[in-house]
């Protein structure tokens, strides 16, 4: 894991490192600046008020003068002649003379006014020589503190992040809960990770159940739901073939194959939708205007009695490779509901390389309709007791399922117009 907790912790110490090493030389410097004032100005106002406090007693009490320190002084009625020219006009305190590699110290009394010249290299020296000996023992303490911290959090997350690269590389269908057993952690592995440890390998084996009862369902309900609608669409394709059938009767098996067919539908899409999105459905070259064609002419009995005109326009459909079934099932669903809630004018179906078209001249829908239209079980006319509220929620799935994007434009009283887009069609027209 290139860029997991270990590394991460390792660039965080790093960082820490580096940021306490800078404020730790800054410290020492800044200190270093700071003592070397203070024991400049100690050690030459000690000679300043050791001088006066001696010429008090002795009038003719020398100057101090040695191989770092000289002494000038200005009394009342007698300036010195050997003061260095500059002196005289500098303010009372410590100030450097770089160009001399000194520090002139200038005391003020009414007795007189006192200077002194003093070499500080040797203090200088002194000073460096500590700040960089403390310079290095706190860094050395900041690394080692740190090396230190750093190889006892290592060990603490190694664990965790053994955990989180097994699992990454757990098989979803099939996830070994054995992996991730505390008896496979490695040695360092504290109380919690063992607790985490046991908590994956029991989600793995729920996991495992789960996809293995959601597969078997999905066979057994593929042979289990289709068998008996196929015995209800054969009985009534009997029965209305029958020439003595009365008119009522004729009528009710209508709504009967209708609702079986429906229901065929809605089985195939829910089937298509509980697989796997990584497991691919089988593919083939479908030709769009058959599909077209045949969704429209199972709901031409849905507008018997009903003066709606349905046309079907090609201006180019498109052969895609594709689950035959899924565009089955969103023409299907689309179309249906088309003729339910169209109940005069047209019904026109437009097919184009990119695109098809279900216009209708129904009801139409609001705003706030079209916001929920794709919602499960929602259903914008409960007057009608046809539908279910699942055929638009079931096309919106499988269209985000196979890049079939769907949309809707409708207004109130002016009808429904519904797009399914071929994001990257394949095939020839």
């Amino acid at each position: 894991m290139p860029n997991g907790l270990p590394r991460k912790i390792k660039l965080a110490f790093i960082t820490q490192a580096a940021i306490g090493s800078i404020l730790i030389s800054l410290g020492i410097l800044l200190a270093g600046l700071v003592v070397r004032e203070s024991v400049l100005t100690e050690r030459m106002q000690g000679e300043v008020d050791q001088y006066w406090e001696n010429v008090q007693v002795d009038p003719d009490y020398p100057l101090p003068r040695t191989s770092s320190m000289v002494g000038y002084v200005d009394l009342p009625d007698a300036p010195s002649a050997e003061l260095p020219s500059g002196l005289r006009d500098l303010p009372p305190g410590l100030h450097p003379l770089p160009e001399q590699a000194q520090m002139a110290y200038v005391d003020e009394r009414a007795e007189g006014r006192f200077y002194i010249l003093f070499a500080s290299a040797l203090v200088d020296r002194a000073i460096l020589y500590t700040g960089l000996a403390s310079l290095l023992i706190s860094l050395l303490a900041t690394y080692l503190i740190s090396w230190h911290t750093y190889r006892i959090s290592k060990r603490l997350v190694v664990p965790v992040s053994w955990l989180a690269g097994v699992v990454r590389d757990w098989d979803p269908r099939a996830p070994d809960a054995q992996m991730v057993a505390p008896s496979n952690l490695p040695g360092d592995a504290g109380m919690e990770v063992r607790r985490l440890s046991r908590s994956l390998a029991e989600l793995a084996e729920r996991v495992g159940e789960f996809v293995a009862r959601e597969r078997d369902f999905t066979r057994d309900a593929s042979h289990e739901l289709r068998t008996p609608l196929t015995v209800i669409r054969v009985a009534t394709d009997l029965l209305l073939s029958d020439p003595e059938m009365s008119a009522r009767s004729h009528r009710s098996l209508l709504r009967v194959q209708r609702a079986g067919r429906d229901m065929e539908a809605v089985i195939d899409a829910f089937l298509i939708l509980a697989r796997e999105a990584d497991v691919a459905l089988q593919s083939e070259a479908v030709d769009v205007a058959e599909i077209v064609h045949d969704e429209v002419d199972r709901v031409r009995p849905m507008l018997v009695g009903k003066p709606v005109e349905v046309e079907v326009i090609d201006e180019g459909a498109p052969r895609l490779v594709a689950p035959p079934k899924v565009l089955n099932v969103m023409v299907g669903n689309l179309v249906s509901n088309a003729a339910r809630f169209t109940d005069r004018g047209r019904i026109e179906v437009r097919m184009a390389p990119d695109r098809i078209e279900i216009r209708d001249t129904g009801i139409g829908m609001g705003e706030d309709a079209l916001r929920n239209a794709f919602k499960p079980f929602y259903r914008h006319d409960f007057s009608r007791e046809e539908g279910k509220g699942m055929g638009l929620s079931i096309v919106h799935r499988l269209g985000e399922r196979f890049g079939w994007p769907v949309t809707l434009d409708s207004r109130v009283d002016s009808g429904t117009v519904a797009t399914i887009r071929f994001v990257q069609p394949q095939g020839d027209n």
